[in-house]
């Protein structure tokens, strides 16, 4: 690999080593002294694997083009690193850095059951267990639409679901995304610099050139000869490390848990309740990250006051120019969504298969072996569970102080004293009839109003 890379024009590469490390196995050693800033190493374009040199190869491009609707990116690349895989001749300077790739991952994909069961409870689980299907129908869709049309450049026996999966965690757990001057993006994988391991401790030093699309290393730190160079992948949790890159770390300050917020379009008061998450730059489905640092976002909060606003709550944010979603509408409505809360994150802690007291006993007793894949899986539970914890005590904070003072912003009367049309309060309203849930001025604004508020009645 490395006379090749040499020919092929790339830079750095008699300052650098591949060597084993007894902490990260496979990665770069230095071979001379580097201050942070100094580039040492350039991998050109002309051997990057990327989706424009796929398309362009005279064997594999046409394949490619003839297959409709077009392959994801991820799929193009695998494809491109098993095509190249399989063959028996040319393309020597490639086969020598697939030769050069790891044998088998540790990404989640690949924890046996007994391992996987470890984190049960957690989002990593519960998306390994999508992935396995998913990736199951993709390489279906692959044999019919690709392989089977193309046995000659195909072998569907160099070409298995074993050998996509492998494939795939190549592509997740090695190339590099970077955006474009024109707002386009490119996935890559460079080689030797995808043997480069990810520390905490260097800045971002990968760059890419786009005006002559070649890869370029900084030195993140400064290095004596000896030292393994390293790159930064950025501020990953460990549920995404173990699903993309078959690692992590323990005690790492950037865990997280996904928060799944949805509501269904049949709920009362959908559009309007729409039209306001959209205003505060949400959806009526959407992720939100809980966090060490931010256990309880204020998105959260902001997504859940309009989820279960009343009627009149609505009209009386649109009347009195209210930050949507960005203060307290009211006591009641703060009260219900702190409760939903601490509620809610009371029963995500129920659901881990192993209760954070006692994973953190097991962990401290040996329980799981240092670097094994089942002490991976348990550092994944321990981060989501230390993170639910930490959201379920603030909104049980939040909900004691609503519960001691009155609860109301910026002189906004409580629903209850509002009218659901004008949204004025005048010393007496009159209550629907029929829901008993809203209040008006009088016959005449309930009149007014009655076409929307009708459903929900």
């Amino acid at each position: 690999m490395e006379s090749w890379l040499k020919q092929s024009g790339a830079k750095g590469l008699d300052g650098l080593e591949l060597a084993d490390f007894s902490a990260t196995g496979r990665g770069v050693r230095t071979l001379r002294d580097f201050k942070k800033g100094d580039e040492f190493l350039t991998i050109p374009n002309s051997v990057l694997w990327t989706a424009e040199h796929a398309y362009a190869d005279p064997l594999l491009g046409p394949a490619l083009r003839s297959t409709q609707p077009p392959l994801s990116i991820e799929d193009i690349l695998a494809i491109y690193i098993l095509f190249v895989r399989s063959r028996e001749s040319g393309y020597d300077g490639m086969r020598a850095h697939v030769a050069a790739l790891p044998k088998s991952y540790s990404s989640s994909i690949f924890l046996s059951e007994d391992e996987l069961e470890v984190c049960s409870g957690t989002s990593l689980y519960t998306i390994t267990k999508q992935l396995e299907g998913s990736i199951q129908d993709d390489h279906r869709s692959l044999v019919v639409r690709l392989f089977v049309p193309h046995p000659d450049l195909f072998p569907l026996d160099k070409f298995t679901i074993d050998d996509y999966k492998w494939a795939l965690c190549t592509v997740w757990s090695r190339s590099m995304d970077f955006v474009l001057p024109d707002g386009k993006s490119i996935r890559l994988l460079a080689p030797l610099a995808d043997m480069l391991n990810h520390s905490s401790e260097v800045e971002p030093c990968h760059v890419y050139n786009a005006s002559t699309g070649d890869l370029s290393v900084l030195a993140g730190k400064d290095y004596r000869a000896g030292d393994q160079a390293f790159i930064y992948y950025g501020t990953i949790p460990n549920n995404r490390l173990l699903r993309l890159y078959g690692f992590v770390v323990a005690g790492n300050p950037n865990d997280s848990y996904d928060l799944v917020l949805a509501t269904h379009p049949a709920a009362p008061l959908f559009d309007k309740k729409q039209r306001l998450w959209a205003s505060a730059g949400l959806g009526s489905n959407c992720t939100i990250s809980l966090t060490l640092a931010d256990p309880l976002p204020r998105n959260v909060l902001r997504y859940l006051r309009i989820q279960r606003a009343s009627e009149s709550d609505l009209t009386a944010m649109v009347l009195h120019q209210v930050e949507v979603g960005g203060e307290k509408i009211s006591k009641p409505n703060e009260v219900e969504i702190l409760q939903c809360l601490v509620e809610s994150f009371s029963g995500l802690l129920q659901s881990f298969g192993t209760p954070l007291e006692t994973l953190e006993e097991q962990l401290a007793a040996g329980v799981y072996p240092s670097g094994s894949n089942a002490w991976a899986a348990a550092q994944v539970s321990l981060g989501e569970q230390r993170v639910l914890v930490l959201a379920k005590k603030r909104a049980e904070d939040l909900l004691s102080a609503v519960g001691s003072g009155s609860g109301n912003v910026r002189g906004l009367p409580s629903p209850a004293v509002r009218c659901a049309n004008c949204g004025n309060a005048p010393a007496q309203l009159m209550l629907c009839g029929r829901c008993k849930a809203v209040s008006y001025c009088g016959r005449s604004c309930q009149v007014a109003h009655f076409k929307e508020h009708k459903a929900m009645c």
